[in-house]
């Protein structure tokens, strides 16, 4: 397989500030925290285009060397940064996540308190290819699968379907399958208000692996600022991911994003996310608080306590109504079952609402 790619710094750049991941840009399997370094300032209200690195192909288990772990599917050309990655001296011990994780980026004059408006303006693929993997003791039938001895790495490729970019995957005896590309950042946050170091698989109120796959280009995320400057970061990027993203992994794979960081000061804020504490995504259709826990029935109840916060503050629903109307149409959904702590976010058609904004 010989097709063009994205390398690093080539091809269009459209922000107004560019980050490479590198070693020295990045942090493997762990969260910037509050006194980790910027590597990177902007002033509220600029962009950013990253050249995101995706961890399947480059992990220890997969023989850190992209090069080689590719190669096995037909792959000659693989990303210049995913192999500077897998053969830096950059510490990945086994209590760390998995994720490159690119960041923090400093916004000037962000304060605890205030709001992270990150609008995800475009994402563009910088392979044709990804994976999608299943290791032991993780993703939602931990000790059923994998049902073999190793851990399983499903090799993902790219092509046009009808018009139309798909995923295929070879589904044995000659044949394959085939699903929609929807791509998306499964790791956007800002720094936890922590001093010891936070690992980067589970997800929190500040964000961090939330995967929730709505979050595609055209869409906006809102995150809580715990520290001075924000201290942004995103990482783990997908093709295409199921909510619930069962199997441990989507179709993992590099995306160069371009996002806009702005400031909504604590003030403001509520205009626009309202009571909801933690991640919200708006998309042109939908307002979609999240909940997060350990336990999947306190993620839904923290979802759903969210969902009426959001309602209540922003537009002055009783709480009783705003349940009510949940009930009767709010779709939640599960977000991801894989990272410790898992997600349900809830689907508000801003339709329903139009008399209201």
């Amino acid at each position: 397989m010989s097709r063009s790619i994205l390398q690093p710094g080539t091809g269009p750049i459209p922000g107004d500030h560019y980050l490479p991941t590198t070693p020295a840009t990045s942090i493997w399997g762990w969260l910037p925290t509050t006194s980790t370094p910027p590597v990177l300032e902007v002033a509220p209200g600029a962009s950013v285009t990253i050249d995101t690195l995706s961890h399947e192909g480059i992990l220890p288990d997969q023989g850190r060397d992209p090069v080689g772990f590719f190669a096995r599917h037909g792959v000659d050309e693989v990303l210049e940064d995913a192999v500077g990655m897998a053969a830096s001296d950059t510490p990945l011990g086994p209590d760390a996540g998995a994720h490159v994780v690119t960041g923090p980026i400093h916004v000037a004059g962000a304060q605890p308190g205030d709001t992270l408006q990150v609008e995800i303006l475009q994402l563009h693929r910088r392979v044709p290819y990804g994976v999608v993997s299943n290791r032991h003791g993780r993703g939602a039938l931990p000790g059923e699968f994998p049902e073999s001895e190793g851990n399983v790495s499903h090799f993902s490729w790219v092509e046009n379907h009808q018009g139309a970019e798909h995923g295929f995957i070879d589904a044995g005896a000659g044949r394959t399958v085939r699903f929609p590309l929807a791509p998306f950042l499964g790791l956007m946050g800002t720094a936890p208000a922590a001093e010891h170091a936070v690992k980067s698989s589970p997800p929190g109120e500040y964000g961090g692996n939330i995967d929730i796959k709505h979050a595609v280009a055209g869409t906006t995320l809102y995150l809580p600022v715990n520290t001075e400057g924000a201290l942004f970061y995103t990482g783990d990027p997908h093709f295409a991911q199921g909510n619930g993203e069962v199997a441990l992994t989507a179709m993992e794979a590099s995306l160069r994003a371009t996002l806009r960081l702005s400031i909504l000061p604590a003030p403001c804020a509520g205009e626009v996310i309202g009571g909801a504490v933690g991640p919200v995504v708006e998309t042109p259709e939908h307002w979609i608080p999240s909940g997060l826990d350990e336990d999947l029935n306190v993620a839904m109840a923290n979802a759903t306590r969210n969902a009426i916060a959001f309602l209540n503050h922003r537009f002055g629903v009783p709480r009783d109504v705003a349940l009510a109307y949940l009930s009767a149409a709010g779709d939640f959904e599960v977000s991801q079952v894989v990272d410790g702590v898992k997600g349900i976010h809830c689907m508000i058609r801003k339709a329903d609402w139009t008399a209201w904004v």
